[in-house]
């Protein structure tokens, strides 16, 4: 019987896999040069760590995560996302004590149990970074500027920026009984998840994705209109950095996160292509997760990009620019050739060249037909002859025209035909 993957779960193949790559290589660049260094969590965590962070009422931690009991009776779950699992390390591992803020960056796999549509799979993979150790406005400004930074280095014109204000955690029991007042003769209309969030947790009613619940939420009172001062003057402060900045945002006046740790800030960007209820990116404030999980007073800001998502709907600018990258194939035409054209490869692999070496013995008509069907533009072809005189011929597969080349000399005429090629 044929074993399949895991639903919810998928193979990322060539040439996919190499978007995915250059995505990531770009993420640590762009990231790195911000200042963010990369943090490596574990995928497994202790199950009171969700509950205690995102919250037990969040349908995360309620329906959504993987957790099982390990072989001492621990309860384990595969982490759904990863700001908890960097809050843990911080205070873990005492990171307090380094220079602050402290920037990091992390990439890897999540888990959550959720209903398989585009863009969304149950094991998925993102790229977040997190600043801890600054409560002011630059700091949340700072970490949109990167993420901003990274979507137009990938090409987007088109990703939404959308922002909203949550307030303090002591604003929440005043906008609460707000919405409940509001809501209150609608309250049979609603969903059966939000019936028992109205005791649970209230907020999330706003997160619902249901038609009939987003209707009836549209007439409520934004949160943003009953927080405090201070996180009102906090956010406007946000705003007019990013305007600075030049960098577009739209006010979201329901946008609450599925995650209790947020405050203040929160944001999202979606994509027009996706729908709107396709998340790509979300983050926000936490100025309080460090200090509920047993640490100090630490405030932190971050963010997560999810990149099955986000690789989905890359700009062709940029799929183009990776996936049209030149080949160029070596091809050794018998054994005595064989050291020689993995010698080669590497040579031209040095110069920054793709450039496999036909490794199994194929004869020439075989060698130039599996080049062609590696996408290869040029092939190099070493045989007896060229290499007893110290030379190879290069073929153009495109114009089916061929030189030959002082082998030393390969590397560069080869990234003067494909410049030539590309322009």
């Amino acid at each position: 019987m044929l074993i399949r993957k895991v639903k919810g779960t998928r193979d990322i193949l060539p040439p996919e896999s190499r978007l995915w790559a250059e995505v990531e290589a770009l993420a640590y660049r762009i990231f790195g040069g911000f200042g963010y260094e990369e943090i490596r969590l574990p995928v497994l965590e202790p199950t009171e760590l969700f509950v205690r962070s995102v919250g037990e009422d969040t349908d995360i931690v309620s329906k959504e995560m993987y957790t099982f009991a390990d072989r001492k009776g621990r309860s384990l779950t595969l982490r759904p996302e990863g700001t908890a699992g960097v809050a843990r390390a911080f205070i873990e591992n005492g990171l307090g004590q380094r220079p602050q803020p402290l920037r990091l960056s992390y990439l890897g796999p999540m888990f959550r149990y959720e209903k398989m549509q585009r863009g969304r799979y149950r094991q998925f993979a993102q790229i977040g970074i997190e600043l801890l150790g600054a409560a002011t406005p630059q700091a949340d400004v700072e970490v949109l500027l990167a993420l901003h930074t990274f979507l137009a280095e990938l090409g987007f014109e088109d990703l939404v920026i959308v922002l909203n204000n949550l307030g303090d955690p002591e604003d929440r029991p005043r906008f609460i009984d707000g919405l409940k007042r509001e809501l209150a003769p609608h309250r049979e209309q609603l969903c059966g998840d939000c019936q028992r969030r109205w005791d649970a947790n209230p907020l999330r009613i706003l997160d619902c994705k249901v038609p009939r619940c987003r209707e009836l939420v549209t007439g409520t009172t934004p949160v943003a209109e009953v927080v405090s001062d201070e996180a009102r003057t906090h956010v406007e402060a946000v705003e007019a950095g990013l305007a600075a900045l030049k960098i577009p945002v739209r006010r979201a006046p329901r946008l609450v996160r599925g995650l209790d740790y947020y405050l203040r800030t929160v944001f999202e960007v979606v994509s027009p292509e996706l729908g709107e209820d396709i998340v790509i990116c979300g983050g926000g404030r936490y100025d309080r997760l460090v200090s509920d999980l047993g640490g100090a007073q630490v405030p932190g800001i971050g963010f997560a990009i999810g990149e099955d998502r986000l690789v989905e709907v890359l700009p062709e600018i940029f799929r183009r620019r990776v996936l049209d990258r030149p080949v160029v194939a070596v091809l050794p035409l018998g054994a005595g050739a064989a050291a020689p054209g993995l010698a080669l490869s590497r040579d031209l692999v040095a110069e920054g060249l793709t450039a496999p070496a036909e490794v199994t013995g194929r004869s020439l008509k075989a060698g130039l037909k599996w080049a062609s069907k590696i996408g290869a533009r040029a092939v190099v072809i070493l045989g007896e002859r060229e290499l007893t005189e110290g030379k190879a011929i290069v073929r153009d597969l495109d114009r089916g025209e061929q030189e030959t080349v002082a082998l030393d000399e390969v590397p560069s005429y080869l990234s003067r035909l494909l410049n030539r090629r590309n322009t």
